[in-house]
């Protein structure tokens, strides 16, 4: 008889962490980002995904932390005023965001492994919290980190070339930003020690052919565009599908110089039959 392959990922479940405040649009990223494509590729493999645009409903407490495209408004309401009035606008602010905060960690602390996307040019502190509190319960963080090129300031550059009062303007708006390419995409030193070397990735790999008509994505996302143009020496999905068909996840060991099995990856039987028997 033929081994029967074990699903590794069956029953588990992910947070998908992530940029939302500072994205070029929310409206964008809720509807077509990663996360959707991410949440549809592992729920073909039987994974319970917790993503922070689609909170789960909490008992008893209805619309508990719920986001959506206007939830970072209030931050217009901040302000350094010392006065009463600063005092209790600074307290709304942080009030009205502590439900959300609250539901987002308490999905990564009943998730199995996190799934982080970390471009360089984006700035989000919640991403790197959430990454903190994984790692120091030891779960794995699957942490992607794409390459960050800015083909249209190229293009801008070209078109400015013999105006000297526009092309000065430029480059000093390039250090106000600043504008950083990382070609490569290497994630921050800091990230390296505390994921772990073997967890890191330079894209999703949404553009191979086999995905693309498996789930039916058609349309051609900045992501899709950002792959054409530098595919992933190291993409996500193909790893997470290797998982899926029995390939247990290895981490690099530096006693033995060798790649092991990675103990990170607890999945824990009566959780996951728990989990299989809730769908």
């Amino acid at each position: 008889m033929a081994k029967k392959v074990r699903n590794h990922l069956k029953g588990a479940r992910v947070y998908l962490s992530g940029p939302m405040d500072f994205v070029a649009s929310r409206v964008a990223e809720k509807k077509y980002g990663w996360r959707t494509r991410v949440s549809q590729f592992l729920r073909s493999y039987g994974v319970t995904v917790f993503d922070p645009w689609n909170k789960p409903q909490i008992r008893g407490l209805h619309e508990y932390g719920r986001e959506d495209v206007k939830s970072i408004e209030v931050r217009e309401k901040w302000t350094f005023d010392p006065r009463k009035k600063g005092i209790q606008s600074r307290g709304e602010c942080a009030r009205s965001f502590w439900e959300t905060m609250h539901i987002d960690l308490r999905m990564v602390d009943i998730s199995d492994f996190v799934i982080a996307y970390c471009p360089t040019n984006i700035y989000s502190v919640g991403t790197v919290h959430e990454i903190v509190v994984a790692r120091q319960q030891r779960k794995p963080v699957l942490f992607v980190s794409p390459p960050a090129t800015f083909p249209t300031l190229k293009e801008l550059e070209k078109e400015l070339e013999g105006n000297k009062k526009a092309s000065k303007l430029l480059e000093k708006l390039r250090t106000e930003l600043p504008v950083k390419e990382n070609k490569k995409g290497i994630p921050s030193l800091w990230y390296m020690p505390l994921v772990g070397t073997e967890s890191f990735f330079d894209g999703f790999g949404f553009n191979d052919l086999r995905y693309r008509r498996k789930f039916r994505w058609s349309d051609r996302s900045e992501l899709d565009q950002k792959e054409s143009r530098a595919y992933p020496k190291r993409p996500l999905l193909p790893y997470l599908e290797s998982i899926a068909l029995g390939n247990f996840p290895k981490r690099w060991d530096h006693r033995s110089m060798n790649l092991i099995i990675n103990d990170d990856w607890l999945l824990m039987e009566e959780a996951l039959k728990t989990s299989n028997n809730r769908r």
